[in-house]
């Protein structure tokens, strides 16, 4: 009988899919308050094959990235 296949895990079981959910729910909520969740319709959380969790982003429009960046540049400029 051949062992278990070390791959065969669920990202649900992984403290890297919550880290990432838990990121991309931070994101989105900002993201709503500053008027920018329709422009960001991929955001997601993933982990990869190997266990790694991830934020996806996804496409958006160039208006929305010149936005993101504007926020950015700001809160560098002003630290909390």
């Amino acid at each position: 009988m051949s062992e278990p296949d070390a791959a065969s895990w669920s990202p649900i079981d992984t403290t890297a899919w919550y880290e990432a959910r838990s990121a991309v729910v931070a994101l989105r909520d900002v993201l709503i308050a500053v008027g920018l969740a329709e422009h960001f319709p991929y955001l997601r959380a993933d982990v990869n094959a190997f266990g790694h969790g991830y934020v996806e982003l996804g496409r958006t429009t160039p208006e929305a990235a010149t936005r993101l960046a504007e926020l950015l540049a700001t809160a560098e400029k002003n630290p909390a």
